[in-house]
């Protein structure tokens, strides 16, 4: 393998920190913007973001296909020195923003292959992509591009959010917000033991879709026996049923996963649901101990949000990710925590 090139002009940096305040140029974390699959070979990142602009699979409120402007634009960066980890993320994580798939206003079939296709080519160079939502349904495309580079079969499911997404249908739509797990499941590309999902909790979906993920071996971990066993608990066995065989981690959020006092900016808000820092702190986990090869976090509506914390508390769980990835990376080079000491010592 040749050696990354990893050059930016001055005046391209100049633009790019000025972005934290009211530059002009708005990427992911302010990183450098890539729109080339030569450039992505030339650059050699470790992850790239991708922008999933979607929201034709709605089922109540839309506007999902607004989040990855949202979380590039409003999202406040106030630095990149992680204090839990005496980390700093990119020093050890290289990240890029890869754009947007291109989603035709309209045309759903074209819009998920679209995403199916920018995600395959973050993929196919063993680079992790970052896919930010849009709805639900862009996971479908999104893991399946994944599935395919590391092995239908091979890449384990760890799936957060308030509704199951296993119905067959919505309302004759294959292709909804509601739909993509099963979509995922019936191609083989994620194993239905292999498919974990925390956090569900609702009046939906009816009984007939609940058989028919208990008879794929589905596993899911509702909001009730968090509240009873605690949520280290619950993580320990839902990774452990995620990596049952497979090799590889695949992390799909919802933001309605969580309650909607830390994420009201979402077409189907349900209360009672995770707290933000809970969930920041298990990605992170997540990240830091297992092999994540995809992550993306999904329905963020943001015309429904308040003070941006929605797309602040989105933005985080892809930082905190980044920040496990890379305090592993940084304890297999044997390197030490640099986190700033307590007061009284």
């Amino acid at each position: 393998m040749t050696e990354p090139r990893r050059e930016i002009s001055p005046t391209y940096q100049q633009q790019l920190d000025q972005g934290y305040n009211f530059g002009s140029v708005r990427t992911f974390g302010q990183r450098p913007l890539l729109t080339s699959p030569e450039q992505l070979d030339e650059w050699q990142p470790d992850v790239a973001v991708v922008g999933a602009p979607f929201d034709l699979g709605t089922t109540n409120r839309p506007g999902a296909r607004f989040g990855p402007r949202a979380l590039r634009a409003n999202a406040y960066n106030s630095g990149t020195y992680h204090l839990g980890l005496g980390l700093e993320i990119f020093e050890h994580v290289e990240v890029v923003d890869y754009g947007d798939a291109a989603c035709p206003n309209g045309l759903v079939d074209q819009s998920l292959a679209n995403v199916k296709a920018r995600v395959a080519e973050v993929a196919s160079r063993r680079i992790v992509p970052f896919v930010i939502g849009g709805d639900h349904s862009i996971t479908w495309p999104a893991a399946t591009a994944v599935a395919e580079v590391y092995g239908f079969g091979n890449v384990g499911m760890v799936h957060f959010d308030a509704h199951a997404d296993t119905a067959d249908h919505c309302d004759g739509n294959l292709a909804s917000h509601g739909t993509p797990m099963r979509r995922l499941i019936d191609s083989g590309a994620i194993p239905g033991r292999n498919f974990v999902q925390i956090g569900l909790r609702s009046y939906w979906p009816p009984k007939p879709t609940w058989d028919w993920m208990a008879a794929q071996g589905m596993r899911w971990h509702l909001m009730d026996e968090i509240w009873e066993r605690g949520f280290q608990a619950v993580m320990a066995d839902a990774v452990a049923e995620a990596l049952d065989g497979p090799e590889y981690l695949y992390i799909s959020v919802d933001i309605d996963a969580l309650d909607p006092a830390y994420a009201p900016a979402t077409g189907t808000p349900e209360p009672g649901g995770i707290v933000a820092a809970d969930l920041l702190r298990v990605v992170r986990e997540l990240a830091h101990r297992h092999t994540v090869v995809a992550m993306d976090v999904v329905e963020v509506a943001p015309a429904y949000d308040h003070a941006d914390c929605t797309v602040n508390v989105a933005n985080r769980l892809f930082m905190e990710c980044l920040a496990g990835m890379g305090a592993k990376r940084r304890d297999v080079a044997g390197g030490t925590s640099g986190r700033p000491a307590r007061a009284d010592g």
